[in-house]
Parts: C-alpha cells; sequence; structure tokens
C-alpha cells in the first residue's frame, strides 16, 4: 500500500523522520551526548538544546536532508518511488514539477549515505560475475563516445567502460550481495570469500579462470560448472541464483539509461536495499528506506 499519510503534510513527514531518527533516545550529532532539552522548534521540525556541548540541533541536523531547498514530503516520495517503483529520474522529475539536476542530486545524495554491505557467509556459496556499461555519463570524454552497436566481444574491464559486478548467493542465509570490482581477479575474489563460518567453504562457480585457484587453498572447496561446454547444472553444483540476480540487476540499472561508473557502487547499494524492502507494506518501506540513509 502505497503510504499517501506520510506525503499528505510536511508534520506528517516531521513525525516520521522524528519517529525513526531517534528511535533509540535523541543523541547530538555534534558530540553524541544524550544530555538535551527540547529548545522551540524549527518550522515544523522539533529543535533541542545539547547541555553537554552547548549548541542547537533540529531533526533534520546532520542527515541528507538538512540544508536542502525540498521538502520532506518531496524526499519521501523521490526515495519511495524511486526504489520501489525503480522510477527513473526524469519520471520523477516531471511528478514533483523539479528540475532534472535538483532530482538527480537528492536521488544520488540518497544512496551515498547508504552503509556498504557487510559480507559474511555461511556457505554454500555461488559467485558470479557480471559486466555493466557505465562509462563517465554527464562528463566530457578525452576521446569520442563509443558506438554501442560496434562493441568489443568478451569480457570487459573497468576501463573499457565496462567494469565487473560480482553476485554472491549464499544458500546457507539466503543473503544476496552484488558488489561492483575494479577487475575481476583472483585476488578480488578471495576479498569477497574472505569472511566465512566454515573452515572449507563449498563454492560453486563457472569455468572462469579467476576461481582456478581457489581449488589449491584448503579454505575452499570449490566446484563448478563449465559453460562453454554447454554444462549449466551438476545436481547442486550451479551459478544459477547468481544469474537470476545478475539480471534483476540489469533491470534495475536499465531506466537510468547507463550510470557513470564512479557512481555504480551507491546505485547498487540502493538496489541491494530495494530487496530488503521489496515484500514490506508500504509504511515499514518507507521507514527501513529512511533508517538505511540515517
Amino acid at each position: 500500500m502505497f503510504p499517501i499519510s506520510r506525503f499528505v503534510s510536511e508534520s506528517a513527514a516531521a513525525d516520521l523522520l522524528q519517529q525513526v531518527r531517534w528511535r533509540d533516545g535523541v543523541e547530538c550529532p555534534r558530540c553524541r551526548s544524550d544530555r538535551q532539552v527540547r529548545n522551540g522548534s524549527y518550522r515544523v521540525y522539533q529543535r533541542y538544546l545539547c547541555k553537554n556541548c552547548g549548541r542547537t540541533f533540529n531533526d533534520k541536523t546532520g542527515t541528507i536532508f538538512a540544508h536542502s531547498k525540498l521538502t520532506l514530503t518531496e524526499w519521501y516520495f523521490t526515495i519511495y518511488v524511486f526504489l520501489r517503483f525503480n522510477t527513473s529520474i526524469r519520471q520523477i522529475e516531471a511528478e514533483l514539477d523539479l528540475s532534472y539536476r535538483t532530482v538527480r542530486r537528492r536521488v544520488e545524495r540518497f544512496a551515498r549515505a547508504l552503509d556498504a554491505p557487510s559480507i559474511k557467509l555461511s556457505g554454500p556459496v555461488e559467485i558470479d560475475e557480471v559486466y555493466v556499461s557505465a562509462g563517465l555519463k554527464g562528463r566530457e570524454r578525452d576521446q569520442e563516445s563509443r558506438s554501442r552497436g560496434l562493441s568489443t566481444r568478451g569480457r570487459g574491464s573497468y576501463d573499457g567502460d565496462k567494469p565487473p559486478v560480482f553476485t554472491l548467493v549464499d544458500r546457507g542465509s539466503d543473503d544476496r550481495h552484488i558488489v561492483p570490482a575494479k577487475s575481476a581477479d583472483e585476488s578480488t575474489v578471495r576479498l569477497l570469500l574472505t569472511d566465512h563460518n566454515q573452515e572449507s567453504l563449498t563454492v560453486y562457480t563457472d569455468g572462469f579462470r579467476a576461481y582456478d585457484p581457489l581449488e589449491d587453498d584448503d579454505n575452499f572447496d570449490r566446484e563448478y560448472v563449465v559453460h562453454s561446454d554447454g554444462e549449466y547444472a551438476d545436481g547442486e553444483v550451479h551459478v544459477n541464483g547468481c544469474e537470476s540476480h545478475a539480471s534483476l540487476t540489469r533491470r534495475w540499472l536499465s531506466p537510468h539509461r547507463g550510470i557513470s561508473k564512479d557512481k555504480l557502487t551507491p546505485y547498487l547499494r540502493a538496489f541491494q536495499l530495494r530487496r530488503e524492502l521489496y515484500r514490506k507494506p508500504g509504511d515499514e518501506a518507507l521507514k527501513h528506506a529512511l533508517d538505511a540513509a540515517l
């Protein structure tokens, strides 16, 4: 259900922010003291006086909403439809009658506020990589733009504007992680698989050579299928979960018509957040999204 009550008035939006941000008690965003008193209001937002550092602050201070000309209702609408419906920035611009630049900056500010995922594996684990088109969108190049119709075959690279994105599916916990990387090599693979509970982590891969060194490592038990030989599944050995998640990743990026590669990481963190709130009801989903950005 669409959380329409949160978009009706700025006071209702401010109440939600106060509820989510201070659920564990009010804390000064500057000195982290919990010694404060109410000190009037700033528009519809509660203001506080910190008795430790003597500074005042309100519910928006130190958040992505501070010093923004957008109202909280506009912020909430932007965040909700961006995550819930994968709405393009162009469409949000039309709905709110704001400039494209304003909406883009707010979306990117929200995405950058999201924490990096903590990858703790219980196993067995599928790992696979996909390559997405992500160049220098919106900036001048030192060379002419490539024609997408004449793109070269084979695996891409970060320098070639087609960075690798690794997908991990933990069958033990059902957690799924999507992580962009500068290169698809052995060191990147080991870094992604380093934190695991089992003494010897079972890893399912395809025949990509970057996974070959895992076979000589006692910390891993690698089993694989070779797609080039027409082998896609051998009982429990497959990377179908990764490929399914990668297809959803491509659909997530599609409405934005090419993400700049230096902004790919925050957009993919937003995609991870979208999966967390996918089946939550509207009001709970909005609260979860705000909590992730605070």
